[in-house]
This record gives C-alpha cells, sequence and structure tokens, in this order.
C-alpha cells in the first residue's frame, strides 16, 4: 500500500532514522509541546532509541497507518508529521499531528488532517478515526471539527505531574465510516455555493 497522497501544499512520506533531528527540534519548541507536556523538550534519546523506532514498526504491521513526515511541496521543508495511530487490532485509528510553530495559522493542519481522514475510509478502510486533546486546546479542536470529526465527550485523566488546564479534561472527537460520505468535511463545491 502507498503512502499517503499530496495535498495543494503537502506532501508525506514516511518517517526514517534519518529524521531524528528533525523530530527532536520540532518536540524542543515549547509552544508546540505545551498542551502534551507543559512545553518540555522531549529529549534526544526518547526520540531516536523509544518513539521513531516504534513508529517505523508500525508501517509494516499495518499498512496505510502510522505516522508521516510532512513536507512542503515546494521546498521539501520538513513542517512537523501527521498520524493515523492504530488501534490494537488496526481497525480504528486515532488522528494526530505535530507541526511546526512557523506554519500555524495557514490551515495545513486542516489540510492535511482531510487527507489522513480521507485516506483512513477510502483506502484503509477503518471503522472509525478519532482524536482527542486537551479541552483547553482551542486550536486543535477547531481542526478536529473542520476534519469533519464530530465532538463525543469530555472525560478526566489522573496525572502524576499535571499541566495548566489539566483540570478541565480531555476531549474526544469521532467520525465513524458509515458517517464518512456526509461527514462535514468542506468540499471545493460546497465553498463555491456559499
Amino acid at each position: 500500500m502507498s503512502d499517503l497522497p499530496n495535498t495543494e501544499r503537502l506532501r508525506f512520506r514516511r518517517l526514517a532514522m534519518a529524521d531524528v533531528d528533525a523530530l527532536v527540534e520540532l518536540d524542543s519548541d515549547p509552544e508546540v509541546m505545551r498542551f502534551l507536556s507543559g512545553g518540555v523538550a522531549t529529549p534526544l534519546e526518547k526520540v531516536r532509541d523509544e518513539q521513531l523506532p516504534r513508529m517505523l514498526a508500525q508501517y509494516e504491521r499495518w499498512p496505510g497507518l502510522g505516522r508521516w513526515a510532512a513536507l512542503d511541496r515546494e521546498s521539501g521543508e520538513f513542517l512537523g508529521w501527521f498520524a493515523l495511530d492504530p488501534s490494537a487490532d488496526g481497525t480504528e485509528a486515532e488522528l494526530g499531528y505535530r507541526l511546526r510553530r512557523s506554519t500555524w495559522g495557514r490551515g495545513l493542519a486542516t489540510e492535511g488532517s482531510r487527507a489522513l481522514v480521507r485516506h483512513a475510509f477510502e483506502i484503509v478502510g477503518v471503522r472509525r478515526v478519532w482524536a482527542e486533546t486537551m479541552t483547553v486546546n482551542e486550536r486543535s479542536r477547531r481542526v478536529m471539527v473542520k476534519a469533519g470529526l464530530r465532538y463525543v465527550r469530555t472525560f478526566h485523566l489522573q496525572w502524576d505531574d499535571p499541566i495548566p488546564g489539566t483540570e478541565q479534561g480531555e476531549v474526544e472527537y469521532e467520525l465513524r465510516a458509515e458517517e464518512w460520505p456526509t461527514a462535514g468535511q468542506e468540499r471545493p463545491a460546497a465553498r463555491r455555493a456559499r
């Protein structure tokens, strides 16, 4: 199964061990990590020895699912990553993304997320795509809605070292396969009709 299709502004490719430095740099921005670790960077050793090898192993186990580097389609610059992380049985996928702060506000998270949702249902054939974030992460919540996912619930987790906003809980959004053809994703024709 091939990797994800390109979008208007993004080119996707599989991650590789050569991406360690770019991933560490991405995770070193306190704003990028604000709702994940309270702004604490991910150490090089953790990316190199744990996270990246685990991501690479998913490509063979779950074809069509996993994490992909997101590159600027024109320059080839590494902008971050997008994910369809597989459930234990591979029938569901968790949508995720992490982009450099310099790309924020340009609609790239929405553009990439829509491409992944379409890929998950039309190519891979999952039964459900879901995503979660902190309740206070309004930007990610907007991306989830624009990608066609709907709010499911707010829930609370116990953390040993909670970050600001934890007290408001986490939110879950989803889109099921039976909803996919009529999901709220904007299509070009719908935008022209407004």
